[in-house]
């Protein structure tokens, strides 16, 4: 990526020059990491182009509509602020990212929700009225500490699903539903929080998810409404534009929950999908490298 590149050029000469800089006193030398800091800060921030109103994601299938108390980036802005600002590995399914506009996305007590898009058909909710899911959740934590032996075997640590932050619940009305898990990465000690709306389509779903910890639940909660009003599918996408004859998702709506598409594909392995784990030591430049060989340890493209 371009952007992403640039960024880390621009990060690299700073700290080149500042190395080549003669300094008079021990107290200049320690104040230099500091301004070099604020400066890539600074610069990282100029950079994002904060967009809101009506956007188009997903090639046209779904439509935004950003209030001015939110803001958007883009993809390759979205990417920066994962991969660069935050030390995720990259991802490419990314479509963007949503944020309160009393946020930057460096701001410690920063939240934002990741957007992206499964094209795997149209997902049946015949089951929803019908769902245990407290059965579920117990399934699931099975499933998700069966894997985690898979994971350390190979080098990862494990992810522990604590239990329902938000039970899930479903709106046949909007084809809309939430759902919030729990989760303890092995090796920290603040609980993340996965919250996840989904919005229903034609030919897939459109995925939203908060990228908070447990601390932002009240606060993601209230804003959790106001994301959601503000996704929707095209004219010829929407759920209720289903054809006979259309693909159907080989998941219904207890799969999604659990984890889809892969679901499906591992047996009943739970895929416990995060990008989170971003609030630690976004500004320290020294830290960064560190921070993101901690997280790429952690994460995998599949849990």
């Amino acid at each position: 990526m371009i952007r992403k590149f640039a960024a880390v050029a621009a990060l690299a000469a700073l700290c080149a020059v500042a190395h080549a800089q003669d300094t008079e006193t021990a107290l200049a030398d320690e104040a230099a990491p500091d301004a070099r800091d604020a400066a890539w800060a600074e610069a990282f921030q100029d950079g994002l182009e904060r967009r809101t109103g009506r956007i188009e994601i997903a090639d046209g299938v779904a439509i935004l509509e950003v209030p001015e108390d939110f803001y958007f980036l883009g993809p390759e802005d979205a990417a920066a602020v994962l991969e660069e600002a935050w030390g995720n590995p990259e991802d490419e399914a990314i479509l963007g990212m949503i944020f309160p506009a009393r946020f930057s996305p460096l701001d410690r007590e920063s939240w934002g929700v990741s957007l992206s898009y499964d094209r795997d058909g149209y997902v049946s909710d015949d089951d929803a009225s019908s769902i245990d899911y407290d059965e579920l959740l117990q399934q699931m934590q099975d499933g998700a500490e069966a894997q985690n032996a898979w994971r350390q075997e190979n080098g990862y640590g494990a992810v522990h699903l604590l239990g329902w932050a938000e039970s899930p619940s479903y709106d046949p009305s909007t084809s809309k539903m939430f759902w919030a898990k729990q989760l303890r990465f092995e090796g920290t000690d603040v609980d993340t929080l996965n919250y996840n709306v989904r919005a229903l389509g034609r030919e897939g779903v459109l995925n939203a998810n908060f990228i908070a910890t447990m601390g932002d639940l009240a606060e993601i909660k209230e804003a959790s409404p106001a994301v959601m009003e503000m996704i929707s599918f095209s004219a010829g996408n929407r759920y209720a534009d289903y054809q006979e004859g259309d693909k159907v998702a080989a998941y219904g709506i207890a799969g999604m929950v659990a984890g889809g598409a892969l679901l499906a594909k591992k047996s009943g392995l739970i895929a416990v999908a995060l990008i989170a784990l971003k609030k630690f030591g976004i500004l320290a430049l020294a830290g960064i490298g560190a921070m993101f060989g901690a997280v790429k340890r952690l994460f995998s493209k599949e849990f």
